[in-house]
């Protein structure tokens, strides 16, 4: 029973005990933290008396915050005399010296303890481990590199000394790393590829990799992983040509299907290198009808030379030669569920740079009767039929088609789409009363674009019914927004210039200009859309279009005119005198991307 008792005891005591240091380390700690170093070091002192191994770094560390380098080189001393094998004293007190400004006293330390390196991996990773917690990140990389020597393997240490690079944005070392590592392990590519986009800096870090790949190429040229690499590099450097010839190279060598190829004319077309894109699609078909990526690549060639004819300025020939392109198109596959895209895209082309209205609504119409075609497809089919009936003057079979789609995907995108399409016929035809119910019910879309959109159509309805509670001089705006959706710039002036003949007094003055401004950037003619929306700005800073006007400017400066310096004025206008802007979030970002901050900044 006494034996019971005194143990009770016992424990008690050292339960108490701890729990009065834990109450002192806390206390200490946040004296450190508030800047009171000389008390947080009193308490450090206390406990490090009671335990010397557990509370030494605490002690240590504030001895070395308040300049103590003396009574911090003593304490630590004792700890490397108490426990010579124990590397962790050895590098702390190489710590002490390199504060104390004793470089070569820490460096010899250092060096020792890689001299006397153990041939054991585990030992190795653990000493280079406790340099990294020090804060020693150039010591943990020679004790890796060490390592590699002692145990005569290459290869060891490889995702430590990658994470080590990487941290000290060591690009060289870094590179050279992946390289070595990639050929055994091609599946960390894309790992690879995200290391370097994160941590180079420019023109001369991707010369440095195109260097290091030619010359590892030239001396393995059947390695292809330096190949597949030094194509990303092209891509990077927006040298498309450069990079789908080096990817043509590898697959001609691989006698592949061509899949990788597809890929990369999907990024080079997000890139509008749609030359290079048409290149890789035509090689791809030219493997034959028999290759699974035939058809893929046979539709994506038509949509390329869509998107290039459409980005651009065209001649009348550009479109037809489209046009016989997607009927040759649907004429070799015929009109089935696989190839009603490809009629969407064909009408829509005939709608809208045709002006074909009656051959491209009975191609649609032919292709939503078609069976089995996806509900998303066949949806987005139904909404452009709508468009074309209504350019076509029959809004009332397009709101049919509108409400259909509406019904039949409830709480989607696609419903909120489809009823800002209805909202806009209305006020297209001048129904303002039942366009502006909706729009006030898709302001609160969980599509952005289409709550801004709506957002902005109401506004336009409201600001220019209260003079004119008719909305007579809006009812022609809305025809000419109408005419500028059908693609008809010239009748869409000439409707807009009538406004201000038959209402003199109207209100409607920076809407028009921005209707103007937004036919000219239709037709590419970006120099010319900049004065018109300076005007908006400088005689309308306080209406509906300004904010919109003034982020437009950035973007064309930026990605239309390549004047990155005025981009980022208007941007930073936006920053500065619209902070309610819509806008603000995208125009805060590019500003900053265009002072050259970090992208995660």
């Amino acid at each position: 029973m006494r034996a019971l008792i005194n143990t009770v005891i016992i424990v008690l005591v050292m339960f108490t005990r701890l729990f009065a240091q834990d109450n002192d380390l806390q206390l200490a700690k946040q004296y450190a933290a508030s800047g009171e170093s000389q008390k947080a070091l009193d308490i450090y002192q206390k406990l490090y008396k009671q335990d010397n191994e557990g509370f030494y770094s605490y002690y240590v560390n504030t001895l070395l915050s308040l300049k103590k380098f003396d009574e911090a080189e003593s304490v630590v001393k004792k700890l490397v005399r108490k426990h010579p094998n124990e590397n962790q004293y050895q590098i702390t007190l190489g710590t002490v010296y390199t504060q104390q400004g004793n470089l070569s006293k820490a460096d010899a330390i250092y060096d020792n303890l890689i001299k006397n390196l153990p041939a054991d991996r585990n030992e190795i990773a653990m000493l280079a481990g406790q340099f990294y917690q020090s804060a020693n990140l150039d010591y943990a990389i020679k004790i890796f590199q060490q390592g590699r020597k002692t145990l005569n393997n290459n290869e060891a240490f490889t995702y430590e000394l990658i994470n080590l690079y990487r941290f000290k944005r060591d690009k060289v070392n870094l590179t050279e790393e992946y390289l070595n590592f990639l050929p055994a392990n091609p599946n960390f590519i894309s790992q690879a590829e995200n290391a370097f986009s994160t941590i180079y800096e420019g023109e001369p870090d991707y010369n440095m990799l195109k260097s290091n790949l030619l010359r590892r190429i030239q001396k393995d040229p059947q390695q292809t992983i330096y190949a597949e690499l030094l194509s990303w590099q092209f891509m990077q450097q927006k040298e498309f040509d450069l990079a789908l010839n080096q990817a043509l190279a590898l697959s001609r060598r691989q006698n592949d299907d061509g899949t990788n190829i597809f890929e990369l004319c999907r990024t080079l077309n997000s890139n509008e290198a749609y030359d290079a894109a048409i290149r890789g699609y035509e090689y791809i078909i030219s493997k034959g009808k028999t290759s699974p990526m035939y058809i893929p690549a046979k539709i994506e060639l038509i949509n390329t030379k869509n998107l290039k004819v459409t980005s651009g300025k065209y001649l009348p020939a550009d479109l037809t030669g489209l046009e016989q392109d997607y009927n040759d198109l649907v004429t070799e596959f015929g009109r089935n569920n696989s190839t009603v895209f490809a009629m969407q895209k064909l009408a829509n082309l005939q709608a809208f740079k045709l002006h074909k209205l009656n051959d491209a609504q009975k191609l649609l119409e032919d292709a939503i009767s078609i069976p089995n075609i996806r509900p998303e497809l066949l949806a987005s089919c139904k909404l452009d039929l709508g468009d074309i009936y209504l350019i076509n003057k029959q809004p009332w079979e397009a709101t049919l088609l509108y409400s259909q789609v509406e019904k039949d995907f409830p709480n989607t995108d696609i419903n909120q789409d489809a009823k800002f399409r209805n909202a806009k016929l209305a006020y297209y035809t001048g129904d303002f009363t039942w366009a502006k119910g909706q729009l006030n019910v898709l302001k609160a879309a969980t599509s952005q674009l289409i709550a801004n959109d709506a957002l902005n159509l109401q506004l336009l309805i409201n600001d220019n019914t209260v003079a004119d509670s008719v909305g007579n001089a809006l009812k022609i705006y809305a025809r000419a927004d109408l005419l500028i959706f059908a693609e008809q710039p010239d009748k869409a002036v000439m409707t807009l210039d009538s406004i201000d003949k038959k209402f003199p007094n109207n209100t409607l003055s920076d809407d028009i200009l921005m209707s103007k401004s937004r036919i000219l950037i239709q037709q590419k003619n970006y120099a010319g859309a900049v004065p018109l929306l300076k005007k908006i700005v400088d005689e309308h800073p306080n209406d509906l279009w300004a904010d919109d006007a003034v982020f437009m400017l950035g973007d064309i400066y930026e990605n239309r005119l390549d004047d990155k310096a005025s981009a980022k004025i208007w941007y930073e206008k936006i920053v500065k005198d619209y902070p309610g802007s819509l806008w603000i979030n995208e125009a805060r970002k590019r500003f900053r991307l265009l002072r050259g901050d970090k992208a995660d900044s």
